[in-house]
């Protein structure tokens, strides 16, 4: 969408070591960045074996943050996620026991293998950046970042993730399969040793809290803000949808095009922006009609029609 792609210094580092370790994955590699830099989180849906594991250990090891995996399965207890008390009769008091929710970056991997009771345990902390065990409240570590992974729900022993939980969620994404020629240098480059154990830290966890002090300072004119909210309001109106965005999702818009205008070096965001992120911030969180369903529409495609339908404003740089 760049005529000319110029990136900011410090984002390109971490794209290029991505890059060294993922082959033919830069839009989700930066898209991953756009979600982390608004301090959002990302929700990967995709089969097993393309890659949505790695991108986010690489991710985490480019950033130099500490990384912690949960691993859903049907009988993960929210306990397991935020951790627990634990009495000590040595020092006749209880103690935290730390979860995995305690790190920088967090994958929760196959979060849709198990119960909505236990995937609900994360949306405090996603939301809120703190958890409650046992009454009391425990801040998280900053920076937070969640990047969920799913199986498509028709694989069987998997939960659809409720609304509450896919609202939590600033992206949607998907890996996709590698072509012929992505694949071929992917069994290149694994042949003697994986590429993730040859890159190093690009960012210390102080420059990235910083990046995203510097998004939300990124401009957005009055013009573009109207574009944002004209396209959720038009998804509550489209005859195809039976439940359209919240203004959530018009905040979530907005902090994504920040994020999106600082990677290409702006301080200001574009229509472009906008009307590039729509179908990631918003297909996940609308609800179509049984009619629509039934016509084989998918989300993204009636997002689509509404990005096509909708006036842009005038191209210019906004300042």
């Amino acid at each position: 969408m760049q005529e000319t792609i110029m990136y900011n210094e410090k984002i390109e580092n971490v794209l290029s070591n991505i890059n060294r370790v993922m082959i033919g994955k830069d839009e989700v590699a930066t898209l991953s960045l756009v979600a982390l830099l608004a301090q959002g989180h990302v929700l990967l849906e995709d089969v097993p074996g393309v890659g949505k594991t790695m991108l986010v250990r690489t991710l985490a090891k480019s950033l130099d943050c500490e990384f912690s995996r949960i691993q859903f399965t049907p009988d993960l207890l929210p306990s397991d996620v935020t951790g627990i008390s634990i009495y000590n009769p040595k020092e006749l008091e209880f103690e935290f026991r730390a979860g995995p929710i305690l790190g920088n970056i967090v994958l929760a991997d196959e979060i849709n293998r198990t119960s909505p009771k236990t995937q609900s345990s994360l949306l405090e902390g996603m939301e809120e950046k703190n958890i409650t065990v046992d009454g009391n409240t425990i801040p998280l570590k900053q920076p937070f970042f969640v990047m969920a992974t799913q199986n498509p729900i028709e694989y069987e022993g998997t939960y659809p993730l409720p609304e509450a939980q896919l609202d939590r969620f600033l992206l949607k994404l998907k890996m996709g399969y590698p072509t012929l020629e992505e694949e071929m240098e992917i069994l290149e480059r694994t042949a003697t040793r994986h590429p993730i154990e040859t890159i190093n830290a690009v960012m210390t966890k102080d420059q990235l809290i910083e990046a995203q002090t510097e998004v939300q300072h990124v401009y957005i004119d009055q013009n573009v803000q109207r574009y944002i909210v004209n396209l959720a309001t038009a998804t509550r109106e489209h005859s195809a949808i039976y439940l359209g965005a919240s203004p959530r999702a018009s905040i979530a818009l907005m902090k994504a095009a920040k994020a999106y205008a600082y990677i290409y070096a702006r301080d200001y965001v574009v229509p472009d922006d906008v009307k590039y992120l729509a179908p990631y911030v918003l297909a996940h969180r609308i609800i179509l009609t049984s009619e629509a369903k039934y016509d084989g529409l998918s989300s993204e495609q009636v997002i689509q029609s509404i990005i096509r339908n909708a006036h842009i404003p005038i191209r210019k740089e906004f300042r």
